[in-house]
Parts: C-alpha cells; sequence; structure tokens
C-alpha cells in the first residue's frame, strides 16, 4: 500500500518515475545499489587523484604537500556540510539529499579531469566536499529500515557495498590511469550521473513523514552536532574511538599511495590492485564474516579485538619491506574490518528514529573533522621522509603513528566498555 493511500489521499497516477520511486517501500537491496554505484566513482579516482596532484609539481616534497592541500579541501568542506546535510534529511528525507550529493560528486570529477592548475583542484573539492554527505545519509537510511537488533548485521551489508566498490573502482582505475591519468576521473562522472538517474528514476525514500522533524540552523553546525552525539545515553568515549579510529584510517588513505610510490615504486596499476585486495577483505567480512563474528564477540569485543588487530597490522604495513607484503597483512587484519559496522550499530541504538540523520551526520562531521586533520598530518610525515632511499623502514612514520591512534582508540573503547558492564552489574535486577 502507498503513502498517499495509507494516508486517505487518492492515489496518485504513475505520471513520472520520479513519483513512482517516492511509492515504493525502501529496502536494503535499494541502499546498497545506490552506494555500490557511489563507491565505485570514488575508488575509480583513488590510484590517480596522487599522480594527478603530481604533474603540477616538480619534487616529491612538494607533491606530498599539495596533495594533502588538495585533501584538506574536501575534508574542511565536508565537515561543515555533513551535519546540515544529515539535518536537511531529518525534514526533507534522504532521498533528496542523496541525489545532491551525487550532482556533487560528479562535478567533482569532471572539473578534476579538465583542471589545468593546483587551485582548480582545491577549488572543486572544496565544492564536492560541502555537497557529498552520501555516506552518512546512507546510513541513516539503514537505520530508517531497520529494527535496532538488526542494525550491526546491515550496516556491514551497507559496508559490504562499500567495499565491493572498492574492489571494482581502484582496479578500474588503476587499468584506465595506466593509459591516461584523466580517464578515470571523465568515468567516475558518467558513473555518479548514472547514480543521479538510479536515486531520482528508482530509489524510494526511507523516512516516514511521522519521523521527520523541523531543520534548525542552531543544531546544525558541526559543533552542536558533535556535543550531542557525546551526550547520547550509551556513547560517551565511543566519540573518542570514532575520532582517532577514524584519523588513523584517514591518514593511512591519504599515505597509501604515494607511501607504496615512495617505498616500493609502485604506480597506478599496482596501486589499484592492492585497494582491490582491501576491497575484497572488506566485502569477505562484513557482507558474509559479520554475523558470525557478532554472534562470536559481541559488538562491544568485536570493537576491542578488531582495535587491537588494526595496531598490530598499521606498525607491520610501515615496516614492510617487499611490496608483497602488503597484500599478506591485509588478509591478517579481518577482525579490524568489523570495527566501523560495530561501532555503528551501537551509535545508531542510541539515537531514536527521529534524529537518525543529524547523528550520522555528526558521526560523518567528526570524521570529516578528522578528515581535515589527516591530510596535513599525513602529508608532512610523507613530506619529512620524502627524501630517504627507496626501501626505507622510515618511510613507513604514516603507518606508526595510525599505529599509535589505534592502540589510544583500544585504550578508550576498552575502558568504556568495562565501565558499562561494571554499572550494569552494579543495577538493581
Amino acid at each position: 500500500m502507498s503513502e498517499q493511500q495509507q494516508e486517505g489521499k487518492p492515489a496518485v497516477p504513475a505520471a513520472s518515475a520520479a513519483s513512482a520511486a517516492k511509492g515504493r517501500s525502501a529496502g536494503m537491496g535499494f541502499i546498497m545499489v545506490a552506494v555500490l554505484i557511489d563507491m565505485i566513482s570514488i575508488g575509480l579516482i583513488i590510484p590517480v587523484l596522487p599522480p594527478l596532484v603530481g604533474t603540477f609539481t616538480s619534487s616529491q616534497a612538494d607533491h606530498a604537500f599539495w596533495y594533502g592541500a588538495v585533501a584538506l579541501a574536501f575534508g574542511l568542506a565536508n565537515f561543515v556540510g555533513s551535519p546540515i546535510l544529515g539535518s536537511l534529511s531529518d525534514h526533507f528525507g534522504r532521498r533528496p539529499v542523496m541525489l545532491i550529493g551525487f550532482c556533487g560528486l560528479a562535478l567533482s570529477f569532471f572539473v578534476t579531469a579538465m583542471a589545468t592548475a593546483l587551485w582548480m583542484l582545491i577549488a572543486v573539492r572544496l565544492v564536492s566536499g560541502a555537497m557529498q554527505a552520501n555516506a552518512s545519509v546512507a546510513n541513516a537510511y539503514v537505520a530508517d529500515i531497520s529494527a535496532p537488533d538488526e542494525r550491526a548485521k546491515r550496516f556491514g551489508m551497507l559496508g559490504a557495498a562499500f567495499g565491493m566498490g572498492f574492489i571494482l573502482g581502484p582496479v578500474m582505475g588503476g587499468l584506465l590511469g595506466s593509459i591516461d591519468l584523466h580517464l578515470p576521473f571523465y568515468v567516475a562522472g558518467t558513473m555518479a550521473l548514472i547514480n543521479w538517474c538510479y536515486g531520482f528514476f528508482v530509489l524510494p525514500e526511507s523516512l516516514k513523514p511521522e519521523n521527520r522533524r523541523k531543520f534548525e540552523w542552531r543544531t546544525a553546525n558541526p559543533v552542536s552536532a558533535i556535543k550531542k552525539l557525546n551526550k547520547l545515553k550509551g556513547v560517551g568515549p565511543l566519540v573518542f574511538v570514532i575520532a582517532l579510529s577514524g584519523l588513523a584510517q584517514l591518514v593511512l588513505q591519504t599515505s597509501w599511495v604515494l607511501y607504496t610510490d615512495f617505498k616500493f615504486g609502485w604506480g597506478p596499476k599496482e596501486n589499484g590492485l592492492s585497494l582491490f585486495a582491501v576491497g575484497v577483505m572488506s566485502v569477505l567480512v562484513q557482507g558474509f564474516l559479520l554475523p558470525k563474528l557478532l554472534k562470536a564477540f559481541g559488538a562491544q569485543r568485536l570493537v576491542v579485538f578488531g582495535l587491537l588487530s588494526s595496531v598490530l597490522t598499521n606498525f607491520v604495513w610501515g615496516a614492510a619491506t617487499e611490496g608483497w607484503m602488503m597484500y599478506a597483512i591485509i588478509g591478517f587484519n579481518v577482525l579490524g574490518f568489523a570495527v566501523s559496522a560495530a561501532i555503528q550499530s551501537l551509535i545508531s541504538n542510541a539515537a531514536d528514529a527521529n534524529n537518525q540523520g543529524e547523528t550520522m551526520g555528526a558521526v560523518s562531521s567528526l570524521n570529516s573533522m578528522m578528515a581535515v586533520t589527516a591530510p596535513v598530518v599525513g602529508a608532512g610525515l610523507l613530506g619529512l621522509v620524502s627524501g630517504l632511499p627507496r626501501g626505507d623502514w622510515r618511510i613507513g612514520a604514516p603507518f606508526y603513528f595510525c599505529a599509535a591512534l589505534q592502540a589510544l582508540s583500544l585504550f578508550f573503547a576498552w575502558r568504556h566498555f568495562s565501565r558499562t558492564r561494571a554499572v550494569a552489574a552494579a543495577a538493581p535486577v
């Protein structure tokens, strides 16, 4: 039964595919297709954006600095934009906000492909960062259609769709980039436009009218959103876990391509294949193994053991002396790939149905704050080691830093969960 029929209104004739999309019942299949296409388009540019920035620089130190500036521009704009778009999705619905994000991505990719100067790359990343909050809105979409006890599993399914995008996107980008550095950006822009068409004509809305709330600028700014996130019952120090582990992931992402270039001499093709391996593991863990891991460990213990695995993984990545070791270490970090979905479920279950978009927007904004910091840290560390000979263990400085951040995340998570269990044990039955 359509929403119009449920409200006692006459059904609207199927005059357009857009109105038909609004009448469909939202489900995991719809959002997973949207996320998959979205992540393929994003994954396409990962192996080639750093080399493209390098075409405008004359040294490895300048290369690291300006790549950090380009990544910083996106993170800064996304930090400001994510809670605004998240709150807008709580008022207008998830679908229109996701359509804005698809437009932002298409604009970013096409302008990047045609850029003739560094300032153009920075400017377009500012625009696309402000418009792009699809990850947080997709998480809110899943929360809308899932019971609390289903969310960890379904966030894992969504993570698998992200991972599948990173299986297909980077390897395609690496192969296309070996032909022409600009080609992956044109293909990515086309994929983003395809996703906009899918969102407009097919993707149904997930947020019920009764669960919508008024948009308020006062609560939509990133500082207010993060403060409110910290006050959610049962979340507390998990905010620090999200921030520190998120910073570690983002430093790793922004450093991966340049690190493997400096240390092993890898190009777009080799980096595309390595990111393909990361995507395979992400899909395997989040799409297939996560329910079994949750049953065996529970969400809290899975977070703790996953963070411990991430500490070891990052340290060994930094110490790797041969390129093949990077692949072996990817296979080792099974529990690390499950951390994000487990934390997302704990945060989402602490929020109510009226502010899932704001909550997920706050998480995204917190990650975006780390995305502002990550390029500065990653590029700075790579700049310090850029003059070292290929294969030197010190080139792994960004990964050693990530290991330290994950160790701090592990400490905060362990302390929070220990206190939570102690309070629950002391409570009267």
